[in-house]
């Protein structure tokens, strides 16, 4: 099966016809051996990638730090890779494996049709994240996305994904073949219009490259602002943190967009050399070819937490301590602040509050031997220092820096950055 690729026309290949009596024959029965390497392979992504996006989200949504316009749209990205894992890649696992579609119509019809729905919002919610950083760092003035607006565009995203699938959905068939059952994709033939190959196109460029070409775009100015270029006369270690923490940011995701776009070359590859040389398909080396190929692009659902865990240090703390309970993993004691706030002051102590711009606002007060600190006015003696003096933290407004790494005026405050064509066998039906 293809559930993008496939025609309705059965390969010569597959029949004999000795004696001219016809004979149907499943060319791409494979040995006990490979089916159990091919299993533990395919069974590794889904199993990384459900437990690793799952936590992801967890991370997210139950700590109130990470409630930002960002991780909103890594939650929808960790959301349709674990969905792709769960309902796909198992499925293509098995009919691959033998060509012979086991789960009906109704599935045949949804295996065909969400693969691309997901593909389309992973893609999507990179594509988001990839011009919110660009609008945060570039143009910091401008208004930034609240948490609705978001969601708002997510919801838009899966309209889409659902609408481009669709056809996937509408034309997809069984068909019984002696021995055994297929499931393909019954497309309508026109005189004067392929709309197979019309949809595959479109496809292949919503689904990678256009994407990728705006997160390219994107990331390329984005890094030359914070790579190349410095702010004259503010050198300040404040500056610099934020700085860094935008850096730290922009290389994940820059990893994450890389790794898609690894996971996936190979895939459309296959599928553009298929629509060259269509007879190169029907020999049974493709199968092999098409495993590999299609592990490869499903794998790309697993790396994203590791990613995440490696790269960023909330997430790693997240992990930490939802994976607390393994001996492997080493707890620390002020792993549990980490999620809430970002200390830069180490004398200092910290109230915070998360905002949705990635950045931590903090309400510093100087800190003493018993925990809190009284400065009464007028107190005789009170030095530069003490309660009364131009010193005084309760009353001297200081110097800080904004998330954009310009400078305010604020009172103690500080701001810091802190198949289908994806599911299915490519196999002939």
């Amino acid at each position: 099966m293809d559930t993008l690729f496939t025609s309705t026309e059965y390969p010569i290949n597959w029949t004999n016809h000795p004696n001219e009596t016809e004979e149907y024959w499943n060319q791409f029965v494979q040995p006990v051996w490979r089916i159990v390497l091919w299993a533990i392979a395919y069974s590794t992504i889904v199993i990384v990638s459900v437990v690793g996006n799952i936590t992801v989200i967890w991370i997210i949504v139950a700590h109130k730090r990470m409630r930002t316009v960002t991780n909103y749209f890594l939650v929808n990205l960790a959301f349709a890779e674990a969905s792709m894992a769960v309902f796909n890649t198992v499925i293509n696992f098995v009919y691959a494996v033998h060509n012979e579609w086991y789960f009906g119509l109704i599935y045949c019809r949804f295996h065909n049709f969400f693969p691309i729905a997901a593909v389309f919002a992973s893609i999507c919610s990179m594509t988001a994240i990839a011009v919110d950083r660009y609008m945060a760092i570039i143009h910091p003035l401008k208004q930034r996305l609240s948490s609705t607006q978001t969601k708002v565009i997510i919801s838009v995203i899966w309209a889409l994904a659902l609408l481009l699938a669709f056809p996937q959905y509408y034309y997809s068939n069984m068909d019984w073949l002696p021995g055994r059952v297929v499931c393909y994709i019954d497309w309508p033939e026109y005189t004067l219009l392929d709309f197979k190959t019309i949809y595959y196109v479109c496809v292949a460029i919503l689904l990678y490259f256009l994407p990728l070409l705006v997160m390219g775009c994107a990331y390329l100015v984005v890094g030359l602002n914070l790579w190349a270029s410095e702010i004259p006369g503010d050198s300040s270690n404040r500056y610099h943190e934020q700085l860094n923490a935008k850096r730290k940011v922009v290389k994940m995701m820059i990893v994450v967009v890389c790794t898609f776009a690894v996971c996936w070359l190979p895939y459309h590859v296959y599928f553009l050399l298929h629509q060259s040389f269509p007879e190169l398909f029907e020999r049974p080396f493709i199968q092999q070819v098409y495993l590999a190929v299609m592990w490869l692009a499903m794998s790309s659902t697993m790396y994203n937490p590791i990613i995440y865990c490696c790269l960023n240090d909330r997430f790693r703390v997240g992990f930490k301590r939802a994976f607390r309970w393994c001996p492997c993993v080493p707890a620390g004691s002020s792993d549990a602040m980490e999620l809430k706030c970002t200390r830069y002051m180490h004398t200092q102590t910290s109230m915070c509050k998360g905002s949705r711009m990635d950045s931590t606002v903090c309400a510093v007060l100087p800190a003493s031997e018993d925990g809190a600190r009284t400065a009464p006015l007028g107190r005789a003696g009170a030095g530069p220092g003490a309660g009364g003096g131009r010193g005084s933290a309760l009353h001297s407004p200081s110097l800080e820096l904004t998330s954009n790494g310009s400078s305010s005026r604020s009172m103690s405050k500080t701001v810091s950055e802190t198949s289908s064509f994806y599911s299915g066998s490519n196999l002939p039906a």
